[in-house]
């Protein structure tokens, strides 16, 4: 169990000041602000041996409150803060994740719509496998591309997701009502819950319990279910005004949502899914269109421990919602580390694609799909499969894959009664090898 901070007394104020007005005690609290520790790592920077850690933790949190901002749903106060890194990460957000300095040169226009497919099947993965699908990333991709039935409670979570995230698009222009909610909750876990009849409504009973994976402890213990309905309705409206008391940037406002969601624990099942739905949603309303291709969940599933002390830091620190910003932002951060990296790569890697390109009487598609083949000798490759990662309708994704038959470069393989697959031919490397060299 994360140890609790202790209380502060009055009695260490006058320490608490003393530090406070120290150059180098304030510059060592800016630093621990401004990566937003929890007690437990406080307790060990004490700038002196003046001072006891009690002292210091009295100073950090004097120094957090002054720039405190509080909000309420129902009988639940919480509150955050923004601290030079916060400031400093959402300004990079504002440029390259919401704003188009920079963003459109990153995803090439005519590659937009594969690099979404693929940045949506691996979310769409990750947030699945976070609740506890069961399955490798591989087989789930595979699954997607080839839009085979889910044959498992993991699978249909992850087609849950999939459809879900897709659909993201068309609600970001739509208001958030119960009714709208509920909806995406019956998406989500559609076929998945031990009982139907708790797809897409709020949960009745107060028998559940946020508990930690790994030592089985209840960590958050959600309000009563009698409560649910009306902090459902404010946090609606919390979603669909901008008019508060201060100020509140998207992107902690979508990441203060996600929060709330874990917090209220409104479903049986699939809260947390649902919330970081809701997130992607309200900061695609806001602008910030690149967060479609980013996987934020794909990180999380990294850092899964992290992810959940966040959730506990919070709550065990008078609902103070900046450690979980803290943690989101950074995990955002990577994420668009990550997608840089990921785009370079299939740059690097379409470059690589120029010399299948060089058989005369081979389309750019085609010179791609010789290229998969090459890469993965044991691949089958069907007609779904090549439609959607290409995103081209069946028939062009059809044509593409019969002319490489009478090509000589693959062959059509029957799987069973219904259905087909292309697989690379037995003398595919001498043929593509002899094509290449071949002078126009």
């Amino acid at each position: 169990m994360i140890e609790k901070p202790p209380k502060i007394y009055r009695k260490n104020f006058s320490k608490a000041i003393s530090i406070l007005g120290d150059k180098d005690c304030r510059e060592k609290i800016r630093a621990i602000n401004n990566k937003y520790l929890y007690w437990d790592k406080v307790k060990y920077q004490i700038p002196s041996d003046k001072f006891s850690p009690i002292d210091l933790w009295t100073a950090v949190k004097i120094s957090r409150n002054i720039d405190f901002k509080t909000l309420r749903f129902g009988n639940y106060s919480f509150s955050f803060s923004q601290t030079d890194y916060i400031q400093e990460i959402l300004h990079e957000f504002d440029l390259y994740i919401g704003g188009n300095l920079g963003t459109q040169k990153l995803i090439p226009e005519q590659e937009k719509n594969k690099y979404l497919i693929s940045s949506v099947m691996e979310e769409a993965i990750a947030s699945s496998q976070m609740e506890g699908a069961v399955t490798t990333r591989k087989k789930a991709k595979e699954m997607l591309r080839k839009n085979d039935k889910p044959k498992s409670r993991s699978e249909q979570m992850i087609v849950n997701n999939y459809q879900t995230i897709q659909n993201m698009v068309e609600w970001k222009s739509q208001p958030l009502t119960l009714e709208m909610l509920l909806s995406i909750h019956k998406k989500i876990t559609n076929n998945t819950l031990e009982n139907k009849e708790d797809e897409g409504r709020f949960r009745n009973t107060n028998d559940i319990y946020v508990v930690n994976q790994v030592e089985s402890e209840i960590v958050h213990t959600p309000p009563d279910y009698s409560e649910i309905p009306e902090l459902m309705r404010q946090i609606c409206d919390f979603y669909n005004n901008d008019q508060h008391d201060f100020f509140i940037h998207p992107v902690i406002k979508g990441i203060i949502l996600h929060f709330i969601i874990g917090y209220v624990h409104p479903f049986v099942d699939g809260n947390g899914r649902t919330a970081r739905s809701l997130f992607y949603c309200y900061l695609l309303s806001k602008g910030y269109w690149l967060t479609e291709y980013l996987s934020i969940s794909r990180l999380i599933i990294r850092s899964k421990n992290q992810y959940e002390s966040a959730y506990i830091h919070t709550e065990n620190d008078e609902n103070d919602l900046t450690y979980f910003i803290y943690y989101n932002l950074k995990t955002m951060d990577l994420a668009y580390q990550a997608l840089r990296t990921y785009i370079q790569r299939k740059i690097d890697e379409k470059k690589q694609i120029t010399n299948f390109q060089k058989i005369k009487f081979i389309n750019a598609r085609q010179a791609e799909i010789l290229k998969w083949f090459y890469d993965e000798p044991d691949l089958l490759l069907t007609v779904k499969e090549a439609e959607t990662r290409h995103y081209v309708s069946n028939q062009t994704a059809r044509t593409d894959l019969q002319q490489l038959i009478r090509y000589g470069f693959v062959e059509l393989i029957q799987l069973n009664k219904k259905k087909q697959a292309f697989a690379r031919t037995v003398d595919f490397e001498q043929k593509l090898s002899k094509e290449i060299s071949r002078k126009k």
